[in-house]
């Protein structure tokens, strides 16, 4: 049965909450207490491995390996073929972490022996056969899918207002900014691409809930708890809990890693 946690904190106070309602800190976990050693985080669409930064380091103090995969975003399978490299590199057992698309990378990705565990961060856990756009058919639309803008090469890029009112609209202005101009398009031709293997059916599951998310609906998000049998969290944040609550994000991904 999935174990649930909301966190409904401002920002400041969410290493506070999470240190009190989770029972354990990155910062004070050993690699001693943990079965996975090693952990690779895939960022999602409109983003990049920058979108990791403050999750890394409370990783690394917990004693864990990480590589934070830089995912091309041209093909679900170019992505999957990026993390599995990144799977490589690292001392197993490896717990696999995805954000956004990146739920669908390692839904694929994870099905490989070395791999621990699933973590999904506001993340879209698909059935077989699915693809993205199949999978959030017959669910709520999610606004900021309205800002999406395609280039001639059939790119997606969020635009800036789309990264600003939907994506981070709980970051500072100046790091809204930053992620509006380092993001990476994705290829449209990957939402139509489904997956071929389910890894979250025989590896243990772990979520991420956030629930003002205006591009991984949160209906979505918590339909999947149950058939993922995951161990989840509910943080109030926008599409990006790893930048707006890394300690909650750090401490489920370590979590994961017993």
């Amino acid at each position: 049965m999935e174990k649930v946690m909301t966190f409904r904190h401002s920002f400041i106070a969410a290493s506070i909450a999470t240190i009190a309602t989770l029972g354990l800190s990155a910062t004070t976990a050993t690699a001693e207490d943990l079965t996975a050693k090693s952990v690779v985080l895939v960022h999602g669409a409109f983003a990049d491995g920058s979108a990791w930064n403050r999750v890394t380091p409370l990783l690394e103090e917990a004693g864990l390996d990480v590589i934070a995969a830089q995912i091309p975003l041209s093909s679900l399978e170019a992505d999957v073929e990026t993390t599995n490299r990144a799977i490589q590199r690292l001392d197993g057992p490896v717990v696999l972490v995805g954000h956004s698309w990146g739920g669908m990378v390692i839904t694929e990705a994870g099905a490989q022996d070395k791999v621990h565990s699933l973590v999904y961060v506001a993340a879209f856990a698909p059935d077989e056969g699915q693809s993205l756009g199949e999978y959030i058919a017959d669910y709520p639309h999610a606004d900021g899918l309205d800002h999406l803008e395609k280039d001639a090469a059939g790119y997606y890029r969020l635009t800036d207002q789309g990264v600003a009112d939907h994506f981070a609209f709980d970051l500072p202005e100046a790091e809204i900014a930053a992620i509006a101009a380092s993001q990476g398009p994705i290829n449209s031709a990957s939402l139509g691409t489904p997956v071929t293997q389910l890894a979250w059916q025989s590896k243990p599951n772990f979520a991420v809930v956030s629930t003002q998310d205006r591009m991984t609906h949160t209906v979505i998000q918590r339909d999947q708890i149950a058939k993922l049998d995951a161990t989840s969290v509910e943080v109030d944040t926008s599409h990006v809990p790893m930048l707006t609550y890394p300690e909650v994000v750090a401490n489920m991904i370590i979590e994961a890693a017993k």
